[in-house]
């Protein structure tokens, strides 16, 4: 390529989930509501946990974890994101990097989490006894230790393979925050390395937590069928079914979204599936472990009560 003709890129400007202005004004408000909905489930459950020394357990240990990743998550892009259905948004090349780093980070982080959740619901389930002394604190501390230590390595080697490519003259991402695919799509130079890491840190972190978490409920379907008592099956359903669905709504949507081949077509496309794992599941997971959650419910009657007092 002639460089004369080039002019590398200094700053990106976002198009955001739409480009039609009748939407833009219904949508910021569609989307404050879910973000303001998900900071305050969220922050609520990291809050009641912190308070109520009755859930010092490793089951919301972890819970307060998820909770911190989706708050800090659904933190990285939505004022972002809603500055652009009011605004054209630009970001500078080192915040779209940063940003880039930073979601990388905490979706990969919220896999693992998501892994060592259901290993505490088997070893609950199938080996009730030892809990206590398998789910030690010194675990749990190291599971979730070792969870961050690999999403911010992965994000290191993301990050800096989209740091190698050369963004050219086109600067418009056709999304609502720096993304992997929409990034590939302006490089002018080749995008071959970008794609293997793609493929084989996004294969790791589907198949290791994927595997993990259907070997694990294999196990415990097959002790809950053993339990002879309705209620006690009725119990273990209700501790799994949770975790069962968030990890579905999880995988699945991070799935559609990054193993789909980078087109102008398929990114319009993608915007919907990331919606899922960017937006509504952050929302709907302190929902899903709360509603029906009777620890929860009574710390948080017991912390007003307090508060009243």
């Amino acid at each position: 390529m002639d460089s004369v003709n080039v002019s590398l890129v200094t700053e990106f400007i976002l198009v955001g989930l739409t480009d039609k202005p009748y939407l833009q004004i219904p949508l910021f408000f569609v989307f404050l509501a879910m973000y303001l909905v998900t900071a305050l489930g969220n922050l609520s459950l990291i809050i009641l946990t912190v308070l109520n020394s009755h859930l010092h357990t490793p089951m919301y240990f972890f819970l307060f974890n998820l909770s911190f990743v989706d708050l800090c998550y659904s933190s990285v892009f939505t004022p972002q994101m809603l500055m652009n259905f009011i605004r054209k948004n630009t970001t500078s090349y080192m915040e779209c990097m940063a940003q880039l780093y930073f979601s990388c980070s905490f979706v990969i982080s919220e896999c693992y989490v998501l892994t060592s959740m259901a290993y505490d619901r088997y070893v609950a389930i199938c080996k009730p006894l030892l809990y206590n002394l398998v789910m030690s604190s010194k675990l749990c501390l190291n599971l979730m230790l070792v969870s961050y230590f690999i999403a911010f390595s992965e994000s290191v080697a993301h990050t800096a393979c989209m740091l190698r490519l050369t963004f050219c003259d086109a600067n418009t991402i056709n999304y609502y925050f720096c993304d992997i695919p929409p990034l590939l799509q302006l490089s002018c130079t080749t995008t071959r390395v970008n794609e293997v890491v793609i493929f084989v840190v996004g294969s790791i972190n589907i198949i290791i937590p994927t595997s993990t978490i259907f070997v694990s409920y294999g196990f415990i379907l097959s002790s809950i069928f053993r339990i002879s008592s309705s209620e006690g099956r009725s119990k273990a359903f209700s501790t799994c079914s949770s975790h069962i669905i968030a990890a579905f709504l999880f995988f699945g949507s991070g799935a559609i979204r990054y193993f789909k081949p980078s087109s102008d077509g398929s990114m319009d496309e993608g915007k919907i599936s990331s919606v899922f794992y960017t937006n509504v599941i952050p929302m709907i997971n302190p929902l899903l472990y709360s509603l029906r959650n009777k620890d929860i419910k009574v710390a948080l009657r017991r912390t007003l009560r307090k508060r009243n007092f």
